[in-house]
């Protein structure tokens, strides 16, 4: 790559983060031990489990503050502190009671809620906690249940009753503690452990000679790592609070980590771990597996399960945060079936402690209602579920072409091409660099002949160069980043070399932004171009563990402690609005924006992928835990790097890649600017007919996975979904995070993540059918069952019950299948039956919302299979949809598992509204362990009709 000169600064950092290729620099972030908040935060726990019964909490409610009026009961706690600190201090308490059973419990600092105390160095930071998290996180969370009721009230305890009238909160007074319970059963407790610990505001004082501190102050009023110090103007402010789940051992979510899907526990052990999981996003180099250190976005979502229960919390904070999980029973020495609780103990660096509570029952409910507050993943472009070839960087205009020529001649489909930042001047963005893409237009223009798209990177650092409009404009408007000094732009080091970082929580800021991706201001831009948003945790090669120092100023005053882990989402949300508006009010088209940073509610605006993995067997095996993990805290459009960015893999290696990438939600091949080439065509025989074949087979899916993202968008359910929530009966089953199934479909598939495998095991979670989605062989019985996997050999299984909707003609790229025929695969159950549904509109604009769309179902109940509108009534489907794909027809139909009266059928009886005909069967006896297989042959039912086939 070409260095920027600007500096020996520059050139040291960027060569620290390009030489080798071996593992991450621990040194460069911090543990608990060297993070001055964790560290107290974890003493503190410390201190309180060794005092047991003789701890004294410090916070009690006063009894006489406590009101309830319209779904929010609000009181007030005081906190027991020293004399010299005035004796108490006043938090406001908040607890929002939501008709869905959902509740929120704030908790805040009276004093500086008014502003009531002195900055330390004349700083112009803002003097509140952080109360704007909402802003960004929060799509709902005010519809308050107005008929929630204090139960029983004493100077003790006050007990209240919400939701749909089974949900009660116990709320004890002294020591302060919050019990949920449905049904009479708990659920979760706050402050079961009396880890409650809000930091409160005090000003730093001269120590008299002698005089020993009574704590530890040795981070309070400034810290020091990796040559940075942190002038903390207001002092310690962390808040703490320890969350235990009664009877839940398995709990999930709290992305992103390289971790596996169920978090294990962080206190020592074997097997577990000795660090906290960190949520603070940062730009880790090469990370490494198996392990709670942070990575590039966060999500401070979490999900406990047990049989037959699923409930969650959501820590709404966007600060720095730690996470302790320990399990224990209440009689570990005793021989009973009791189930280990979890507690975990949760600790961010400042704001308010703003927590909600998601009480299920089942992972459908927690899920829905998580993205009743933070919204669902939007639906997707259906372009960007194909196949994205990308790599850093293509080197020139020909170069693109040439590849997308090669696909083509390869027979391999794909939909969109990737630029890296070398495609721009001198790292500039909104720019092209006129030697090597000269002519932009030309390029869009070949792709767009087989309906590709392409997609470019543009980062929130802004190259400091003058005679750069872009720069100069931003600059002169103050929308950067400020210094702690809240007065210039803030300068750092990024791949431009000096840089300056736009501040998208100024709304000017975000709207000038938005303005960029104009196609009349962003030069030879097309409808064609959608946009990567890459290091925006935000990453900055100079800055303390790679980023931003905490005491700059953003918009409003806020410091970047208070904000860190939005920074990312803010801009990626100013990307999808600028790509929104592009082509004029009531002409937009659904935007594709990536983004490696990111926080609760990016899923409204954007897909993510796993960041900088290396080309190894180990993050290969990583990488389907993490994707879970985000699809069940919101965010299920993800994927990984296909081949793994760092390193060159085997052609075993990458060919095992694309067979598992194929089930990746989000789909992309990409490689280091040292790693050689290795688009599919390039490697030998067999590898590129195996890899083509797990590129047809995504491909043939598609309508699978494009219903499965509709669904998504509607009620959160995850698009690739964990064992636990398909059978949230099945313990055994809580653990497994290698295999996975596919929407509402009954597709299970555990591809194959290890060196020279050729079989693997699966685990069938019931007694039903599961037919190999290949060959129908029927595996049957709950429990593990051996696959055979030879290198050409995707495990994939469909449960009987399920109809998958599939594609099987083979096209260039999606668009071009847009109205080819469908074929059904009906597997029938125990009882010969099966369901599903298909969802179908035009793939690029908005308006399904109004109604264009086709959405069926298919019912077969042994005799006839029924196809009908799922949820709106034919006569309101939007007419031009309907017209479009009149044409569209449904041209096989196949059932798995029929029994032996099958083999004389030869015709089968369709009937429309106004029509009856028939259709020819073709009848296969299983053999060898095979189902017995029947084909509706072309059936000529159009996709936009309801219709019945009577077999």
């Amino acid at each position: 790559m070409r260095l920027q000169t600007g500096g020996l600064t520059c050139l040291v950092a960027l060569l620290s983060l390009l030489e080798g290729t071996t593992a991450v620099k621990h040194a460069d972030f911090k543990t608990c031990a060297q993070s001055g908040f964790c560290r107290r935060g974890r003493a503190f726990a410390d201190q309180v489990s060794a005092a047991g019964p003789a701890w004294i909490p410090e916070y009690e409610v006063d009894s006489g503050t406590v009101k309830l009026s319209d779904g929010v009961l609000i009181a007030t706690i005081w906190k027991a502190v020293s004399e010299q600190d005035g004796g108490r201090v006043e938090l406001p308490l908040t607890v929002s009671l939501l008709k869905n059973n959902v509740a929120r419990v704030q908790l805040d600092e009276a004093r500086r809620q008014k502003g009531d105390i002195d900055l330390r160095n004349e700083s112009k930071a803002k003097k509140q906690r952080y109360n704007q998290a909402e802003k960004w996180a929060l799509v709902g969370g005010s519809n308050f249940d107005v008929r929630a009721k204090i139960l029983d009230s004493d100077k003790g305890s006050t007990k209240v009753q919400y939701g749909f009238s089974d949900q009660q909160a116990l709320i004890e007074h002294k020591p302060f503690k919050i019990t949920f319970m449905r049904l009479g059963e708990v659920q979760a407790v706050f402050n079961e452990r009396n880890l409650l610990n809000v930091e409160h505001w005090r000003p730093q004082r001269e120590k008299k000679e002698g005089e020993e501190a009574a704590e530890d102050e040795s981070t309070w009023w400034d810290e020091t790592f990796g040559g940075n110090t942190d002038s903390k103007p207001r002092g310690p402010e962390a808040i703490g609070l320890d969350i235990t789940f009664p009877g839940y051992e398995f709990v999930y979510g709290i992305p992103e980590h390289a971790s596996s899907l169920s978090l294990k526990e962080t206190r020592g052990g074997e097997g577990n771990y000795d660090e906290p999981y960190r949520l603070y996003n940062s730009d880790v180099f090469e990370y490494i597996v198996d392990s709670p250190m942070t990575l590039y976005g966060s999500i401070p979502f979490m999900q406990a399960q047990k049989s037959g229960y699923s409930v969650g919390v959501f820590w709404l904070n966007a600060a720095e945060t730690w996470v302790d999980i320990v399990k224990s029973k209440k009689n570990p020495n005793t021989l009973s079936n009791e189930k280990r609780s979890t507690h975990t103990h949760w600790m961010s660096e400042n704001g308010l402690l703003d927590v909600f509570f998601l009480p299920g029952p089942s992972a459908g409910h927690v899920y829905e209602q998580y993205s009743t507050l933070t919204g669902t993943t939007a639906l997707p472009p259906a372009f960007s579920l194909g196949y994205h070839q990308c790599r850093w960087n293509y080197v020139s205009q020909d170069d693109v072409k040439d590849v997308d020529r090669n696909f083509d001649k390869f027979d391999m489909p794909y939909d969109v091409i990737w630029l890296d930042i070398e495609y721009t001047d001198g790292k500039k963005y909104f720019t092209w660099d006129p030697l090597t893409f000269g002519d932009p237009i030309s390029m869009q223009e070949q792709l767009d002949k087989r309906d590709r798209k392409l997609v470019a990177i543009i980062d929130p650092h802004i190259k400091n160069e003058e005679g750069y409009e872009i720069s100069k404009q931003m600059n002169d408007k103050g929308l950067a980043v400020k210094d702690k000094d809240g007065e210039k732009s803030y300068d750092g080091w990024c791949w431009p070399g000096s840089s300056h970082w736009i501040d998208a929580f100024n709304p000017a800021a975000a709207n000038w932004w938005k303005g960029l991706f104009g196609l009349k201001t962003f030069p030879f831009a097309t409808k064609n171009l959608h946009i990567w948003n890459d290091m925006n945790e935000p990453s900055v090669f100079n800055g303390p563990e790679t980023t931003m120092p905490k005491d700059n100023i953003h918009h409003g005053d806020w410091e970047h402690r208070d904000v860190h882990n939005l920074y990312g989402m803010t801009f990626h949300n100013a990307t999808y609005e600028g790509l929104l508006a592009r082509l004029g009010k009531g002409n937009e088209r659904r935007p594709f924006v990536l983004t490696r940073s990111f926080f609760a509610g990016s899923q409204r605006t954007a897909a993510m992928w796993t960041g900088d993995n290396q080309a190894s067997w180990e993050h290969l095996a990583q990488a389907f835990p993490m994707i879970l993990n985000q699809g069940i805290s919101g965010m299920p459009f993800s994927g990984a790097d296909v081949g793994g960015f760092f390193g060159n893999p085997s052609r075993e290696l990458l060919t095992r890649w694309y067979q598992s990438g194929a089930f990746y939600p989000f789909f992309r091949g990409h490689a280091h600017i040292d790693a050689k080439r290795r688009e599919p065509y390039l490697v030998e025989e067999p590898f590129r007919s195996i890899i083509r074949n797990a590129l047809r087979l995504r491909y043939s899916l598609l309508p699978v996975w494009y219903t499965a993202f509709h669904r998504a968008s509607l009620d959160g359910m995850p698009v690739i979904r964990p064992h636990f929530v398909m059978f949230p009966e099945d313990e055994a089953g809580f653990g497994i995070d290698d295999q996975f199934f596919i929407g509402d479909f009954g597709l299970l598939a555990k591809p194959i993540v290890k060196e020279n495998a050729n079989s693997v095991e699966i685990y069938l979670p019931d007694d039903e059918p599961y037919y190999d989605y290949f060959t129908y062989k029927v595996y049957k019985g709950k429990g593990y069952h051996t696959v055979p996997a030879p290198l050409d050999t995707i495990p994939l299984l469909m449960r009987g019950s399920g109809v998958i909707p599939r594609k099987d003609r083979h096209r260039r790229s999606s668009g071009l299948m847009k109205y080819d025929p469908y074929t059904l695969i009906i597997n029938l159950n125990n009882q010969g039956m099966a369901g599903g549904t298909v969802f179908v509109d035009d793939g690029e604009s908005f308006d399904y919302k109004t109604g264009a769309y086709i959405r069926k179902s298919f019912l077969f109940n042994g005799e006839t299979i029924v196809c009908q509108d799922f949820d709106t009534p034919n006569e309101k489907v939007n007419a031009a949809i309907v017209k479009s794909m009149k044409d569209t027809r449904i041209e096989k139909m196949v059932f798995a598992g029929v029994s032996d009266k099958w083999v004389d059928k030869k015709k089968v009886v369709v009937k429309t509204e106004h029509k009856k005909w028939e259709a020819d069967v073709v009848f296969t006896k299983g053999h060898d362990g095979k189902a017995n297989v029947a084909v509706i042959r072309d059936p000529k039912v159009p996709i936009t009709q309801n219709w019945t086939i009577e077999v």
